[in-house]
């Protein structure tokens, strides 16, 4: 009796080590997706992060360009105060000033997605490269 009880032991180790085996395999099947998605959600957030900054830059230039006397030094200036070094290398700023009192004031900010986040995603055929972030506002000149 005793000698049965070991060869049971012996075939439920061996069930169990091939079950680890197919553990590992499923692993190995799974780990790459889940890659791709933490790669994903890093990548994209850094994105928005960056689109906010956009955004907030573009409100603050707007708001200075509605000031009578404002020059667009003065708000290139404030732009780059608001924005980070990082979106500021390769910032394409463009200011509508308008004329007189009630006209549309428009700043507008392209920045490369590139110098917002890494590229992680091209492995899988999404790259960030030549690709910009853009963001307009608009504002009544006082």
């Amino acid at each position: 009796m005793r000698r049965q009880g070991s060869v049971a032991n012996r075939c439920e180790a061996r069930r169990n080590r091939k079950r680890s085996g197919m553990l590992s395999a499923e692993l190995i099947m799974t780990l790459p997706i889940l890659a791709i998605i933490l790669f994903g959600l890093f990548e994209f957030s850094l994105l928005f992060t960056a689109r906010g900054e956009l955004s907030e830059a573009t409100r603050v230039a707007a708001r200075k360009a509605t000031l009578p006397g404002v020059t667009p030094e003065s708000i290139e200036d404030e732009v780059r105060r608001v924005l980070s070094p990082r979106l500021q290398r390769t910032m394409e700023l463009s200011i509508d000033q308008g004329g007189r009192s009630g006209d549309v004031v428009t700043v507008a900010i392209a920045c490369d997605m590139n110098s917002a986040s890494p590229d992680l995603l091209w492995p899988i055929g999404y790259s960030l490269k030549n690709r910009k972030l853009y963001e307009v506002t608009r504002m009544i000149r006082e």
